[in-house]
């Protein structure tokens, strides 16, 4: 009942100024009835049960007035014209397919960043598929090979399970960045629920291993409509690289150049309409992401609905009520009563 009152407003809120007469009308119908009774003065031995007991009569004639008070309030909400409106949003979300295809080899361990390449890229694709919660995402990793640690998904809980548990040694060493393109585009071509699909594809390194050469892949992520920013992980120089497995499983490390192919990178990403990065830091490598993320934006459509409906049907059936019982009251029971 309460939502139902919540729910009305007023075309004309303007006349409900008039409800403001039913006060000013009862106290002036209280202010004659007390002034109109008589008087009536008894003897002193005139016995106080001797005196004849008001009738009913006498109080139900003040419902009278109290019928044509309601009536006429009821009547003044009908003039503001009563409507109940009911409002709701149509959202249309249009999301984006990615695949994060994250490079997994030993030199993902290099120590230019904090603790790890491979540690700093998880933490901002952690925090990037938080930002996309209105989007699949997939993800697929590589070194000497290529598999797909997850497909995609909109369940980011099980994608983001997933992604923690990823490190290096998985597969065999190496770097095939064409295995893990075509892995990533076989991944969403397929899926014609989308019409933009994008691959953020990361390495550290230069292509030595594969099956499939890096422009070839990008030749079929271009045919199929797949947008690829490629990102470079290192520091400019050198940095601290893992060279060799001691017998207790601790890495041993040297201070090794950084070799980054950017000239493939920067084709890839120019090949597919995407855009090529630099990473040197943890801090550049999360501004990288929070560019990819403002220009891959998902579409998101919404459109307000109301649906008004006149009230004042109620109103006037409760009025007539009130008016037919005055009538029936005054011309039945109270006829007789002056």
């Amino acid at each position: 009942m309460m939502d139902y009152f919540n729910s009305i407003t007023f075309v004309h809120p303007g006349f409900l100024w008039l409800l403001l007469l039913i006060p000013l009308l009862v106290t002036y119908y209280v202010f004659r009835h007390n002034f109109a009774t008589a008087e009536i003065l008894m003897p002193s031995p005139f016995m106080q049960e001797e005196i004849p007991k008001t009738s009913y009569k006498n109080y139900l004639r003040h419902a009278l007035f109290g019928f044509r008070m309601l009536a006429i309030a009821l009547l003044i909400v009908i003039i503001a014209k009563p409507q109940s409106s009911m409002s709701w949003k149509n959202i249309t979300s249009e999301g984006i397919d990615i695949m994060i295809t994250q490079d997994i080899s030993g030199s993902m361990l290099s120590k230019d960043f904090n603790p790890s390449r491979i540690g700093a890229a998880k933490k901002v694709d952690s925090s990037f598929i938080d930002d996309r919660p209105d989007d699949k995402i997939g993800l697929v990793i590589f070194s000497g090979q290529a598999f797909t640690q997850c497909p995609l998904t909109t369940d980011h809980a099980v994608l983001k399970n997933l992604l923690g548990q990823i490190h290096t040694g998985m597969v065999e060493d190496g770097t095939a960045i064409g295995d893990g393109l075509a892995t990533a585009v076989s991944r969403l071509k397929d899926d014609n629920s989308t019409k933009s699909k994008v691959i953020i594809l990361l390495t550290d390194g230069v292509n030595n291993m594969g099956s499939v050469a890096p422009l070839t892949a990008a030749g079929i992520a271009k045919a199929f409509g797949v947008r690829v920013y490629t990102i470079g992980v290192g520091t400019m120089g050198k940095a601290m690289t893992p060279v060799a497995v001691m017998p207790n499983g601790q890495y041993q490390y040297a201070l090794m150049d950084v070799e980054i192919d950017e000239a493939l990178l920067r084709q890839i990403a120019d090949m597919t309409g995407g855009k090529y990065f630099r990473a040197t830091d943890n801090e550049s490598l999360k501004k990288i992401y929070t560019e990819i993320d403002k220009m891959e934006k998902s579409k998101i459509t919404e459109r307000d609905y109301t649906d008004r409906a006149e009230e004042f049907l109620p109103f006037a059936v409760i009025a007539g009520i009130f008016l037919l019982l005055e009538l029936l009251l005054k011309n039945s029971i109270l006829r007789t009563v002056p």
